[in-house]
């Protein structure tokens, strides 16, 4: 019998190809059918909001905190007047946290566009624009503590010091195998514990954050019976044990996992997994200044001092800046306070002491939306996890993170809305002696 002759109604223009897609595809005609599903970027857990003391500010551009000292007693002498003790103690102390600029992320949607399309995006552009605002509310957190731990006290009347931060060498050796070490890490536990429970810190409110990798291993290194002691809670198991929300314990210290914390000189992370994507363990800069152009300048680095030149740069002593350097050796990138300032070059204090000729534009700087120091890179470069208690750092809020459509005649005009996010916060340490930096390496980092 002779083959049928098949009417090509996949086909386009009776094309004979055999193929899928392109001009000898043989559906080319049949219709592409919407799943349904969108595939999300993926997003990191955000927690640092509720683990540290928030204030909302209101009429001002900064909030103030008042540290007391202790007070001593004596015994009392027969027929004497008692006028208050001889020191005037307790002795005070303040601190400003400031409000960093408007934070915002922001997405146009085109009206024409929403119509045609056959998937709705206004509400997971919304989910996208919440995440990137908190997740830069962790990382500045976090780094605050980071740095916050480094610190003396700012009770410092002679007599009457309060105990400053705490840093606990996890290992001699700066690396990714004894940062995750689980038996380094409850070791460090144990240690941190009790320093804090010297300094009189108290112990509610007493919480760990580490990256996934630390905490993974912890769970796995006590579950296998290496370690058979240390960790609390081990009763709980499956999702709860392996969430990172809390319900692991070592010496009374809830454990939580985090992808924003300062690890090696990045963020969560300083392992790349395979196909890891933009987005993971990326390296602590400068954070990105809306509708502001950096301008390239030269650069020269001569100890710890980097001197830019550029031409009436319009900089004073004190300016926030956001540098970009690349060639030479370059310092990390991010965000600095100007040391000294010329009409045409200003200097800046890197972490790292280095020498580097005149790299000809290897510097792109911009006046920095950011007012309080959160540090670059170097600075973090042995950081491998943070122990605190609530009092460790302040977050201040003039807005709260919200997001906002536009509406009315501004949608006539441009024909579509701009879903805006926003957010007005400041964070910085409160009280040292409540902040515990775990590290890697021969030496403790510097303060900043």
């Amino acid at each position: 019998m002779a083959n049928a002759n098949q009417v090509g109604i996949g086909r386009i223009n009776l094309s004979t190809g055999l193929g899928y897609d392109g001009v000898g595809d043989k559906y080319a005609t049949y219709l592409k059918l919407f799943s349904g599903e969108m595939f999300r970027g993926f997003q990191h857990n955000t927690i640092a909001r509720d683990l540290v003391t928030k204030r909302t500010l209101k009429n001002g551009k900064s909030l103030q905190f008042i540290y007391t000292g202790r007070m001593t007693s004596s015994y009392h002498q027969p027929g004497t007047p008692i006028l208050g003790n001889a020191d005037k103690a307790p002795p005070v102390a303040e601190k400003s946290i400031v409000m960093d600029d408007l934070l915002i992320s922001s997405a146009f949607v085109y009206d024409l566009d929403e119509t045609l399309a056959h998937y709705e995006l206004r509400g997971e552009i919304s989910k996208k624009i919440g995440y990137a605002l908190a997740e830069s509310y962790d990382r500045k957190i976090f780094r605050a503590l980071a740095k916050g731990a480094r610190q003396a006290s700012p009770i410092s009347a002679t007599g009457f010091v309060e105990p400053g931060g705490t840093q606990v060498q996890v290992s001699a050796t700066n690396s990714l195998a004894q940062a995750t070490d689980a038996g380094n890490l409850v070791d460090a536990f144990y240690e941190a514990a009790a320093v804090l429970d010297e300094k009189g810190v108290s112990s509610q409110g007493r919480v760990a954050v580490l990256n996934p990798r630390q905490y993974y291993n912890l769970i796995n290194t006590v579950s296998s019976g290496v370690i058979t002691s240390g960790l609390i809670n081990r009763d709980v198991q499956g999702t709860a044990l392996q969430s990172g929300s809390g319900v692991v314990e070592i010496a009374g210290i809830k454990i939580y996992k985090s992808m924003n914390i300062p690890f090696l000189g990045k963020f969560g992370t300083s392992a790349t997994p395979t196909n890891a994507g933009d987005f993971v363990g990326p390296t602590i800069g400068s954070e990105d200044m809306y509708g502001v152009t950096g301008t390239q300048a030269n650069y020269a680095q001569s100890t710890n001092t980097i001197t830019v030149t550029s031409n009436a740069h319009g900089l004073s002593a004190g300016s926030k800046v956001d540098i970009t350097f690349t060639g030479g050796s370059a310092a990390s990138s991010g965000t600095y306070t100007v040391a000294t300032a010329a009409t045409n070059s200003f200097t800046v204090t890197a972490a790292v002491s280095r020498t580097t000729s005149t790299v000809s534009n290897g510097a792109t700087w911009r006046r920095s939306g950011i007012n309080n120091n959160y540090g670059t890179s170097e600075m973090f470069s042995g950081t491998c996890g943070l122990i605190f208690q609530k009092e460790g750092a302040g977050v201040v809020e003039a807005i709260g993170p919200q997001v906002q459509t536009t509406n009315g005649d501004i949608s006539v005009v441009y024909q579509g809305d701009v879903i805006l996010g926003r957010l007005a916060m400041g964070a910085d340490y409160l009280n040292p002696a409540a902040c515990v930096e775990l590290y890697v390496g021969s030496s403790a980092p510097a303060a900043f």
